[in-house]
């Protein structure tokens, strides 16, 4: 029992330690900032925010999405933002028609539109079926926001904005997403909304 009660404070240590890498390194929290401000004017001009991800990414994806699309503190209209794979028959359609590679791109060559945002979650950068959805992006005059671990993999050459948490670890760099997804969130609705008394 006391090795486990040390194994979990070992990993709450480690998930301090690179939320404390993070938060010292200025660039990032500015890149952070840039990404909201780009969030934000993207919004204001009607158009949307898409997430993508895998696995406990595309989960985070969603749950960002939705901070967007419902609310984050306070009550205020809706943001349209949407994470791409939420519609399993489409998802399975096209990993089996074509392949699991294109099930993100062929969504953002009918969805994305000049001036709209696309944030893919990979914790190696190396997940094809976000980088070709970058790339299908960056065709149809969208803007693409990578969030990855420390290397950027190859995301770093199709991302707009890359957000590199100094971290190999991957339940680490998905805490620091979610932490600085909500940032993200907690930022927008500010710069749009006044917070009703």
């Amino acid at each position: 029992m006391e090795q486990q009660i040390s194994q979990i404070r070992s990993i709450i240590s480690d998930s301090i330690d690179t939320k404390q890498r993070v938060l010292a390194d200025e660039g990032m929290i500015r890149l952070t900032l840039d990404v909201a401000q780009l969030c934000a004017d993207t919004f204001r001009h009607d158009r949307k925010v898409f997430f993508c991800g895998n696995g406990g990414s595309a989960a985070d994806a969603q749950h960002l999405a939705a901070e967007f699309s419902g609310r984050f503190y306070f009550d205020r209209d809706p943001l349209f933002s949407e994470a791409l794979h939420v519609n399993t028959s489409y998802i399975t359609a096209v990993a089996n028609d074509y392949s699991y590679e294109q099930i993100y791109s062929r969504l953002v060559k009918a969805k994305v539109r000049t001036g709209d945002v696309l944030i893919g979650l990979s914790t190696s950068g190396n997940s094809m079926n976000i980088v070709k959805a970058f790339e299908q992006c960056r065709i149809q005059g969208g803007v693409t926001v990578g969030m990855t671990g420390q290397t950027g993999g190859k995301m770093r050459e199709v991302s707009d904005i890359l957000i590199n948490i100094p971290s190999t670890d991957t339940p680490r760099i998905q805490e620091c997403h979610m932490l600085l997804g909500h940032a993200i969130c907690q930022l927008v609705e500010e710069m749009l909304f006044e917070r009703k008394a």
